[in-house]
């Protein structure tokens, strides 16, 4: 029973957590782009992001090998001795810059909460390359929360609810199709590396390192092609605040914490995190942005945080039924002879 107790006081602690990084990333990353006069370049913050994750995996690997001369001998054999992994690894690194760098122009350009909803369309976009690649089924349900999902997004977007606070100049459009680049970014990196995991018994820490090592050179290669020329006039750490580093530790422990404690908890827990990180960013906008709920934007996110639930409801065993069906027939039919 204390176990039992123990194990629900675990999963509330991950649900809690995974939900307050979730939404003060994003309140803390749209705050960062509309409050400063001396913009920081996103890309900069992205190639850091990495590094921070590069070394915050080296330090796990070190406690899962148990010493420092485990950690680099297995770094050697699995990422210096293997330029086919590190390569195949390359590829979800490739599209995480890419969907890490639309996050940066979606919310510079999108609120908060609006971005918040809008990005739960990664829920179909993975559902759909997990068909394609994985080769697994939804159910019934499953496909119909997904339908529902869109629906409510398409609501939101449909008459967007705006912040009366934010003086900075802002294009919709562009922040909606930076967040239909990350969403597919986002499904099709996540799906790639899973079948990476899966393919191989290699530690978790080594193929974050392989991806994170590509990761540092696709970002800075982002860096010079994107701000390359500002960079050098006015520094890498230009326009940096104590916030943009909160950012940045959030976007770096952020998205390893949760890859940890996800396998602790069930769908149902995480459609409730993400419901709850709406519902959060929603009111931190309205406070510190002043935004205008309106009647489509309430409704699509209620539409959306249903759907998600309804997504993460475990599929119904059949298999059992069947068999009880067959045997209430056989029985059926004794009694009938």
């Amino acid at each position: 029973m204390a176990n039992e107790h123990a194990s629900i006081l675990f999963k509330l602690y991950c649900l809690t957590v995974m939900t307050l990084v979730a939404a003060t990333y994003t309140v803390a990353l749209r705050y960062t782009r509309t409050v400063s006069s001396q913009l920081y370049f996103s890309t900069t913050a992205v190639c850091i992001a990495e590094i921070i994750k590069l070394f915050i995996s080296a330090g796990l690997l070190v406690k899962e090998t148990g010493s420092v001369g485990r950690m680099l001998s297995s770094i050697r054999e699995h990422v210096f001795g293997s330029p086919k992994e590190l390569l195949k690894l390359s590829v979800p690194s490739l599209v995480y810059g890419i969907q890490n760098n639309m996050a940066f122009v979606a919310l510079s350009n999108l609120d908060a909460a609006v971005y918040q909803v809008t990005y739960q369309l990664k829920i179909p976009c993975t559902a759909l390359c997990t068909v394609l690649m994985l080769n697994r089924s939804l159910s019934k349900l499953q496909w119909f929360s997904v339908f529902m999902l869109c629906g409510g997004v398409t609501l939101v977007q449909w008459k967007p609810a705006e912040a009366s606070n934010i003086q900075v100049e802002q294009n919709p459009l562009l922040g909606f199709a930076a967040i239909a680049i990350a969403v597919l970014c986002s499904g099709f990196a996540g799906v790639y590396f899973e079948k990476v995991l899966k393919s191989s018994d290699t530690s978790l820490w080594v193929r974050n390192i392989q991806m994170y090592l590509s990761g540092i050179a696709v970002t800075l290669a982002g860096v010079y092609m994107t701000d390359g020329a500002q960079v050098i006039e006015k520094g890498f750490f230009y326009g940096y605040t104590p916030w943009v580093c909160f950012v940045i530790s959030l976007a770096s422990v952020g998205g390893l914490y949760t890859s940890v404690v996800v396998k602790y908890t069930d769908n149902i827990m995480k459609g409730f995190s993400a419901a709850a990180a709406i519902i959060l960013s929603t009111i931190a906008s309205v406070i510190l942005f002043g935004l205008q709920i309106t009647v489509s934007f309430a409704t699509g996110a209620l539409l959306v945080c249903v759907s998600i639930y309804m997504y993460g409801l475990p599929k119904q065993d059949t298999t059992k039924l069947r068999t009880d069906e067959s045997s209430s027939t056989s029985k059926e039919k004794l009694l009938a002879v």
